[in-house]
């Protein structure tokens, strides 16, 4: 099989880990932390203790930071050098639909047109007010009539992103504010034209095996912010290769483990300061002579230059691109 789920735990197995277990067509690794019970076990999942991870990425795991989002990266590096064509992104509070699954990566597809600038892909789904993490806080209150700027293109996804049902990705001034249950319309795929932006996460998602060396999650930023700024650097990059973000309706029924609001505000500042100087920063790296890893190297490069990284990404980074080149 090459289709492999990614997930990391600090809990003992939960629904969702046992309802992905289950799935035929599916391999399931889970990514243990220093918080993970140590006995932890379960029939059809591949999992990665923390002395399994020293074991095999020893440079690696000693470098990435413990109790952090970005442990997952040894995950995808397993997936990897087990073959994966496509690695799905997805959490142990994810509880997965009798429908859930994925387009395929390329067809004819309804698609929002280009240069459209950041949109609220929400908007698409339900009449709520809501907009997804990372989406900028000066447009919240914006209607961007997307019906009315939708074609059919044959195009190519790198990304799919799958909503979620019940307690969605959604920011912190959301919850605060609001904290309504979303329950999302179900609508056909929606795939985002070049210069069209909205910000995706790492709850539902899959990407395609070209597309690997994006996967990289940074490591010296807010915790709230990290795959929101790896989804907004996706973007541009894609574009450049001629691939493209979409998105389908919920296909998992999110029901949140619990979260303080108001500390999830104060991890998301730095998200809600440059998510909109991100995008701008990684399309002045790109270089048309470059390939992928190129132009995600370039705009680390300039993140760090700009201050929204720190130095110690670009070294991280250098040591993931080396991982992933031993499986290539």
């Amino acid at each position: 099989m090459s289709k492999f789920i990614v997930i990391t735990s600090i809990n003992n197995p939960t629904e969702a880990v046992d309802l992905f277990s289950r799935m035929s067509d599916y391999n399931l690794i889970v990514v243990g932390d220093k918080k993970t019970p140590v006995n932890w076990r379960h029939d059809n999942v591949i999992f990665l203790s923390l002395k399994e991870q020293l074991i095999n990425w020893v440079e690696f795991g000693k470098a990435l930071p413990y109790n952090h989002y970005c442990r997952k990266m040894l995950g995808y590096l397993e997936a990897i050098k087990r073959g994966a064509n496509c690695i799905i992104d997805t959490d142990d509070d994810n509880i997965p639909k009798k429908d859930w699954s994925f387009p395929q990566f390329e067809g004819r597809f309804d698609s929002i047109t280009e240069n459209q600038g950041f949109i609220n892909i929400y908007q698409l789904y339900t009449n709520d007010s809501v907009w997804p993490r990372g989406f900028p806080l000066r447009l919240i209150k914006t209607n961007f009539k997307l019906q009315s700027k939708i074609e059919r293109n044959d195009l190519k996804v790198g990304v799919w992103q799958g909503l979620a049902d019940l307690d969605p990705d959604v920011d912190a001034v959301y919850r605060l504010t609001n904290n309504k249950v979303c329950h999302f319309n179900k609508r056909p795929p929606v795939v985002l034209k070049k210069g069209t932006i909205t910000p995706f996460n790492t709850q539902n998602t899959i990407i395609r095996k070209e597309l690997f060396p994006l996967l990289y999650l940074p490591t010296s930023v807010e915790f709230r912010f990290t795959d929101i700024l790896r989804g907004l650097i996706a973007q541009p990059i894609m574009w450049q290769s001629n691939y493209h973000l979409g998105y389908v309706h919920a296909t998992v029924n999110q029901e949140r483990n619990a979260h303080d609001f108001f500390e999830d505000f104060i991890s998301e500042i730095p998200m809600y300061q440059q998510c909109e100087k991100v995008i701008e920063l990684t399309q002045k790296a790109l270089d048309p002579n470059k390939d992928i890893t190129g132009n995600l190297v370039a705009t680390y490069e300039l993140l760090y230059a700009s201050n929204i990284v720190k130095k110690e990404e670009l070294q991280l980074l250098d040591i993931w691109l080396e991982q992933l080149k031993k499986y290539s």
